[in-house]
C-alpha cells in the first residue's frame, strides 16, 4: 500500500451547502404560500358557517310564523347596503326583519364601533316559490373568486362584481350563497 495523502476536494462542500440553502428556502417558501392559503379558507369556512346560522335563523323564523308566512317575502335583498328599521315594531315579522337584518350586518359583534359579526357584505332574501313553499337564501362577498352561483338564485345577483373591469370579482365570481325551502303545509 502507497501512503498517499489524501487529496483536496476544494469547493465541494460549499456547493454542497449552497444546494442545500436553495432547497430549504424553496421548502420554506411553500410553507409561506400555504400558510396564506390556509388563512383564506380558514375566513371562507367562518363566513360560510355565520351564513348557515343566520339562514336556519330566518327560515325557523318564517316557519314559526306560518299563518303569515306572505309577509317574510323581501322585495329587495336586507342586510348590506340599507339602513334596518328602528322603528318599534309593530309586528312579529317587522321584529323578525329588524333581528334578520341587524345579524346580516353583523351587530351581533363590534369592534371600534363597527359591525364585525356576519359575514362580509351580507345580504339575505325571501322569495315565494308557490306552493306555499318559500325559499330562503343568504348571500355574502367571497375572498377569491370561485364559480359562480346559479341564475336561479338572484339574491344580492351584481352586488359583488368589482368595479374595476380587471379586477377577479366579475360576473359574480366572489359572490357566495346558501338557500334554503320552507314548505308551509295547509292544515284543514
Amino acid at each position: 500500500m502507497s501512503s498517499r495523502t489524501s487529496q483536496r476536494q476544494g469547493g465541494a462542500s460549499l456547493i454542497e451547502v449552497l444546494v442545500s440553502m436553495v432547497i430549504l428556502s424553496v421548502g420554506l417558501l411553500s410553507l409561506v404560500v400555504l400558510h396564506g392559503r390556509l388563512h383564506l379558507m380558514q375566513v371562507e369556512s367562518y363566513q360560510r358557517s355565520q351564513a348557515l346560522i343566520l339562514l336556519n335563523d330566518m327560515a325557523n323564523r318564517v316557519a314559526l310564523n306560518r299563518n303569515d308566512a306572505d309577509s317574510y317575502v323581501t322585495g329587495t335583498p336586507w342586510g348590506a347596503g340599507m339602513t334596518c328599521p328602528t322603528d318599534p315594531p309593530a309586528t312579529r315579522q317587522e321584529a323578525d326583519a329588524i333581528d334578520w337584518c341587524d345579524a346580516l350586518q353583523g351587530a351581533a359583534e363590534t369592534l371600534g364601533g363597527a359591525s364585525v359579526g356576519a359575514m362580509v357584505g351580507g345580504r339575505g332574501c325571501v322569495e315565494d316559490i308557490g306552493n306555499g313553499e318559500y325559499l330562503v337564501t343568504v348571500a355574502w362577498q367571497g375572498l377569491s373568486p370561485v364559480s359562480a352561483p346559479p341564475d336561479s338564485v338572484g339574491c344580492g345577483a351584481g352586488d359583488y362584481d368589482s368595479p374595476d373591469a380587471d379586477a377577479p370579482c366579475q360576473d359574480d365570481l366572489c359572490r357566495r350563497v346558501v338557500t334554503t325551502v320552507v314548505r308551509i303545509a295547509t292544515l284543514t
